[in-house]
């Protein structure tokens, strides 16, 4: 059964409570005023995996994204890729 715990609790003991979650599998009902907001509890496994999936999608996009500027940011043809690899022929 998940414990209740207050906001103000939860914001000054969190490394506590994060860690029971972790460790003990703990859940916990975060409650505002008395009345329940949220639940806190262990990710099962293909949570994590599709959180990780997730994590790997946007790190490749932001890369995309850079690359492309650094492209447009030069007069040439070559991609960001082929600017190393030129830089490191000298």
């Amino acid at each position: 059964m998940a414990e209740p715990i207050g906001v103000r609790d939860l914001k000054n003991h969190a490394s506590q409570i994060i860690r029971r979650i972790r460790e003990e599998q703990a859940e916990y009902v975060v409650t505002v005023h008395g009345r329940p907001v949220a639940v806190l509890r262990p990710l099962d496994e293909e949570e994590e995996r599709r959180l990780r999936h997730q994590s790997w999608q946007e790190f490749l996009r932001r890369a995309a994204v850079i690359a492309q500027a650094v492209g447009a940011s030069r007069n040439t043809d070559l991609n960001a890729v082929e600017m190393v690899a030129e830089q490191r022929r000298y």
